[in-house]
């Protein structure tokens, strides 16, 4: 079974801060990227920030300069600190991990927690 289970989120005032976090678990699975990627109201779901294994970092243009992801390999961990919030920012968080499941015998797997909640108010 593969875990992830992100936590962190939570209501915060615009400027604000908050650090996501995202665990990700499992026999058998190895994990190349680790992404996060966000979804408000009747929006589509939407990459935030993506980082490799070997360190890589992706941000939508949207939150560059203000959102830092990062992770902790050996504890199989990624975070997102989100600066300078924005009531635009307002959205279920989602963490995706992706890599190689070695019980199932494939490559380029992706697993998604369930979400945590981010509300920014102006």
């Amino acid at each position: 079974q593969v875990r992830v289970v992100e936590s962190g989120g939570g209501f915060v005032q615009a400027g604000g801060s908050l650090r996501l976090s995202c665990a990700a678990s499992g026999s058998g699975f190895s994990i190349n990227t680790m992404g996060w990627y966000r979804q408000a109201p009747g929006k589509q779901r939407e990459l935030v920030a993506r980082i490799t294994s070997g360190g890589s970092t992706n941000y939508a243009d949207s939150v560059k300069g203000r959102f830092t992801i990062s992770r902790d390999n050996p504890k199989n961990t990624v975070y997102l600190q989100m600066n300078s919030l924005k009531p635009a920012d307002t959205a279920v968080y989602y963490c995706n991990a992706e890599g190689s499941n070695w019980r199932m015998g494939v490559r380029n797997v992706g697993y998604w927690g369930q979400g945590t909640q981010v509300t920014v108010s102006s």
